[in-house]
């Protein structure tokens, strides 16, 4: 489950750092989403590094989201 979680957070984070792009900004509404998943299947599995991974993703992602006004 934590190599599953892992996956999920390197997806999360490839398409997060194309919604860092200026007006890209809303694709930030899809990979929250798709972080909260990795997260809760991190949250099952022993190893904590998958659940971590996303739960930090899902920060960075929210602050660029809120910087954006939550569009940009």
């Amino acid at each position: 489950m934590n190599i599953l979680s892992i996956l999920i957070g390197l997806v999360t984070l490839v398409l997060g750092l194309v919604a860092f792009v200026p007006f890209l900004g809303w694709m930030n509404w899809l990979v929250i989403p798709i972080g909260i998943v990795g997260a809760a299947i991190g949250a099952v599995s022993t190893a904590k590094s998958g659940r971590n991974l996303n739960l930090v993703l899902i920060v960075i992602f929210a602050i660029r989201l809120s910087l954006g006004g939550g569009i940009f």
